[in-house]
């Protein structure tokens, strides 16, 4: 039987915190839950759908998404205006009442500033490349040109790295190896890793929001596993942000499987992208990030070999990519293809997390 120190403040009781972080998620779940329906009809209202690419440009993806043009977008809303909502209201009870309400307040600045911020910045930026998509604002159909949203989300890394190697002292100047004793030590080039890892990974879930339930289903396996990192770290208070995330997205998910009641848009997938990369880096678990994404690599690295392909030889080697779409040209149903993701992402995610305690093991940590 575990017995706890009679002195031990009772908010560092792990079990004390296990429940915390539940209950909040629980919490965000059934308030996305419950808002969602109001904002579909927000969506309906002023006729935010989505307008798909041309067939000339993606005749595969067009050939199987025809029917779906029209339907709401801008969905992923859902996921970080629940965060945002919720940690503001904990924090704002947390000033007026003290007591119960301190253990609900999750804003904490060496462990959720940043990826508050940056689940808000990305969520924003997506939203206005949303809209003008929406309103045929832009080029191609409307929306950012590609190399806009490149320089405008690496301006979101700089500030992240920024603020890990500045801001958050010498604990981000290296790079943990599993099963590796002493730490890759990398001094100030942490700054341009750092910011690879969060476009990397805001634009590989990009890749992936491809079909009904796929990049809330790939992420919510993601989020998990770092929420099982971060509490075993004890950064009780990042899991209880990344539970916070996990319970919006079930209940974005919840109208987002196939078919789907509306799509995420840029607004929630760059969103969920960058948080993975900055959660990432938070739990020095960069090199498990891989495993815990392991969709989100497969998407963007069938990108690159396409292009690369034709580039340098002429020639095709996927049917139409990202590779969701290669499987949907070969006759897998779009509903089948997401269950597979799925199961993929969960057993890579859980081997990810079965890696950082067998090398904490290994290492007598």
């Amino acid at each position: 039987m575990i017995r706890y120190k009679f002195m031990e403040p009772f908010d560092q009781i792990p079990l004390f915190q296990g429940l915390r972080v539940l209950t909040l998620g629980l919490v965000a779940f059934l308030f996305a839950l419950s808002t969602t329906p109001l904002f579909t009809k927000f969506l309906d209202k002023y006729a935010l759908r989505k307008q798909l690419r041309t067939a000339e440009s993606a005749p595969v993806f067009h050939q199987f998404h025809e029917k779906k043009a029209g339907t709401p977008t801008m969905g992923g809303v859902i996921v970080w205006g629940t965060v945002m909502l919720l940690a503001a209201f904990f924090w704002i009870l947390n000033l007026i009442f003290d007591g119960f309400w301190s253990n609900m307040n999750f804003i904490n600045r060496a462990e959720t500033y940043l990826p508050l911020a940056a689940i808000l910045g990305a969520g924003i930026l997506g939203f206005v490349d949303d809209l003008l998509g929406v309103f045929k604002i832009g080029p191609k159909g409307g929306g950012l040109r590609v190399s806009h949203k490149i320089l405008l989300y690496t301006g979101i890394a700089i500030l992240g790295a920024w603020w890990f190697y500045y801001k958050l002292g010498a604990e981000f100047t290296f790079i943990s190896v599993p099963f590796l004793d002493s730490h890759l030590s990398v001094g100030a080039w942490y700054i341009p890793f750092s910011i690879f890892i969060i476009v990397a990974s805001a634009f590989s879930a990009n890749e992936t929001d491809g079909l009904d339930g796929l990049l809330g289903g790939v992420s919510l396996f993601a989020f998990g596993a770092l929420t099982v990192v971060a509490f075993a770290l004890g950064r009780y208070d990042l899991a209880a942000f990344l539970s916070v995330v996990m319970g919006a997205l079930l209940a974005f998910l919840w109208f987002n499987i196939y078919p789907a009641r509306f799509f995420m848009g840029d607004t929630g997938s760059m969103a969920i992208g960058i948080t993975l990369g900055v959660v990432a880096l938070l739990t020095h678990t960069e090199l498990l990030l891989p495993l815990f994404g392991i969709i989100l690599v497969l998407e963007s690295a069938s990108v690159i070999i396409q292009m690369t392909s034709k580039k340098l030889f002429g020639k095709k080697i996927f049917l139409s990519t990202p590779i969701h779409h290669h499987f949907e040209a070969i006759g897998w149903h779009e509903s089948q293809i997401t269950m597979r993701f799925w199961i993929v992402s969960a057993v890579f995610s859980g081997l990810g997390v079965v890696i950082f305690f067998l090398s904490r093991i290994y290492l007598g940590i």
